[in-house]
């Protein structure tokens, strides 16, 4: 099949119902609204080093697939490190940026990422996907493209049928096994971590705290803008430097996707001290956002892992992936689960460098999993 490869260098060049008629609008992340919005607030620029590039492949003129992408002039806000491959780069006297993702900005999320029309086979898209990004790639004289954190079945596919070298890494996800409550949740804990889960939650009462989850519309423009102010509270303290997302992006661009937004805000005294942000889709919860201005004892475990178990719970949501690394979440129920990232390099020579150290790394992320899973907190059996 012959189609026709377009790279835009802003998703405004397409329009909204074109892409949601490919991306359709149930995982949040590939809206058109979310993406262009992140544009459009200055969070993915040529400036912030997310330059859009993305890919539409148009059939008699018509978009018939599309992949969310990228120019990297580095490789902050992506959460699939490879600094040790660019420093590689820099030794053999090749320059590692810029480069090609294919993600979320900011956003470790597995999920779709190549949408595409009904009489397109998955594979036959995900071939011609290959061919157009990597041919522009070669015309570019860019280093590389990677793919990040796409569905398993897909990393699998682009790994033995592209030959496209495969990473695994682990993150912690929440599982709802059908539970009624979240005390249904806690009978399943060996008793001693049933209680020390129990004294946590008890602990924010003590403190005088009030939790309140607002979805939607339910939000205020104060809420989002007290909620920005805690965002990037927080990102200061941590790294000394100012959250990666915008204050237009929380008023305008989040506020705007409905019922897919949820947001924790604790409050003591009667004033917001704390808030958590989430976003939905049909069959999961995804923690994403947290800022607080003071510190109180466990209110982090409460906001961002707590309530949204509960959220999932009583909404009938089957998984809870509440963000990238976070040991600590394992003793909360949150099971170690392998997330997958693909990778196409164009010098020969460090192609087969970074097939080697894929393969060398794969055991030592296996064996990791395997380790963590035997510190979940469940019954013996469970």
């Amino acid at each position: 099949m012959q189609l026709e490869a377009e790279f835009l260098t802003s998703l405004a060049q397409v329009p909204a119902e074109q892409w949601q008629a490919l991306c359709g609008d149930d995982y949040p992340f590939l809206r058109h609204d979310f993406l262009l919005g992140l544009e459009q607030t200055g969070c993915t620029t040529a400036e912030s080093g997310w330059q859009p590039c993305h890919l539409v492949l148009r059939e008699a003129g018509k978009p018939v697939a599309a992949l969310p992408l990228y120019l990297k002039s580095h490789s902050y806000g992506e959460y699939v490190f490879d600094w040790s491959w660019a420093q590689a780069w820099q030794q053999a006297g090749l320059e590692y940026y810029p480069k090609l993702v294919s993600a979320i900005p900011f956003t470790p999320a597995t999920g779709p990422r190549l949408c595409h029309a009904p009489h397109l086979d998955e594979a036959q898209a995900w071939r011609l996907a290959v061919e157009a990004v990597t041919e522009f790639a070669r015309r570019q004289e860019l280093s590389s493209w990677h793919l990040l954190f796409p569905e398993q079945d897909v990393s699998v596919r682009l790994l033995q049928a592209e030959q496209l070298p495969q990473r695994r890494a682990v993150q912690f996800h929440w599982f709802n096994r059908g539970f009624g409550s979240f005390d249904d949740f806690l009978d399943t804990f060996a008793s001693r971590k049933r209680k020390n889960l129990r004294r946590e939650r008890r602990r924010v009462e003590e403190q005088g705290l009030e939790l309140q989850t607002l979805v939607g519309d339910a939000i205020s423009e104060q809420d989002w803008s007290t909620f920005y102010r805690f965002y990037q509270l927080t990102y200061a303290k941590r790294s000394g430097h100012g959250g990666y997302l915008t204050r237009e992006f929380f008023t305008r661009v989040a506020a705007g996707m409905g019922e897919q937004v949820i947001m924790v805000i604790a409050r003591h005294a009667g004033q917001p001290v704390a808030a958590a942000l989430y976003f939905r889709s049909a069959d999961t919860l995804f923690g994403r956002y947290w800022g607080c201005e003071r510190e109180f004892d466990c209110l982090h475990f409460e906001a961002c892992y707590y309530r949204g178990i509960e959220y999932c719970i009583e909404q009938g949501i089957a998984r809870f992936d509440p963000g990238a690394q976070g040991e600590h979440k394992i003793q909360r129920g949150f099971e170690p689960v392998e997330t997958f990232s693909n990778h196409w390099i164009a010098d020969p020579r460090l192609r087969a460098a970074v097939a080697d150290f894929t393969r060398r790394e794969l055991p030592h992320t296996e064996a990791y999993r395997r380790e963590a899973a035997t510190l979940l907190p469940f019954k013996q059996g469970d």
